[in-house]
């Protein structure tokens, strides 16, 4: 899962990135308005966290330009102001939630935990497919109950999947979602990363849809029974999986 971080205040955004990162994200930092609406309005982050008092371009001006612009990533508030009218402007400019100064980075997590939850759909932090369940709150996975140990790419790749487990998603789209801005992002490698993740957590579950790219498939799913081919990121000769 990818993230943005527009904080002006630099020991707080970089505090925000190297949790964000240790807990398995991948994650771009902006330091101004006008910087992070331009990555807001340029790449395809899971969700935001945007703090309201920002030079440049103020946050509830980005937040709006976002949706006036048809940008529908979650967002979560940062703001340094108690009256509640500050927050309701927040949430009618299109926020999601908001957290105020100041604040527990524990909580910053648990709310962005709970925004990519409820986009995809999910009510609980461990999810499942077959005997393999990720928590995200630990940033655990198990098969069958028993530890599995990834490097923080499988991790993300299988984050992400379990995310959107039922549709497929493309290669181009894992590239977009796995790697922050500075990362080298050759598509191919996703190829590897997959292969590395089929060993540890089972080959059967992940399903290669040729031409288009790769879903979960549950083994204990009832026969017959198919994910939708539906989404971004799906659609003829999208991703050129094998």
């Amino acid at each position: 899962m990818r993230l943005l971080v527009v904080e002006d205040d630099e020991d707080l955004n970089r505090q925000l990135v190297e949790a964000l990162r240790d807990a398995g994200y991948a994650v771009d930092a902006a330091h101004d308005g006008e910087e992070g609406h331009f990555l807001g309005d340029t790449e395809p982050y899971d969700a935001v966290v945007l703090d309201i008092g920002l030079p440049k371009m103020d946050g509830l001006t980005v937040l709006e330009t976002w949706r006036a612009d048809g940008r529908t990533m979650p967002v979560l508030l940062l703001t340094a102001r108690d009256r509640w009218s500050d927050k309701v402007a927040g949430i009618d400019a299109g926020a999601d939630d908001y957290v105020a100064k100041p604040f527990h980075i524990e909580e910053v997590m648990a709310r962005l935990r709970a925004l990519l939850r409820r986009a995809a759909g999910h009510a609980s932090n461990e999810m499942t497919c077959g005997d393999v369940a990720l928590d995200t709150r630990a940033g655990r996975v198990t098969r069958a109950g028993t530890p599995v140990k990834l490097t923080s790419h499988e991790y993300r790749l299988l984050s992400y999947m379990m995310h959107h487990r039922d549709r497929v998603v493309s290669r181009t789209e894992l590239t977009e979602h796995l790697y922050d801005q500075d990362f080298d992002r050759d598509s191919n490698t996703i190829e590897v990363f997959v292969g590395r993740l089929r060993k540890k957590v089972g080959a059967e579950l992940i399903e290669t849809v040729r031409g288009l790219g790769y879903r979960l498939n549950d083994p204990d799913a009832p026969a017959g029974e198919a994910a939708s081919d539906t989404g971004p990121g799906a659609g003829p000769g999208t991703g050129n999986a094998p």
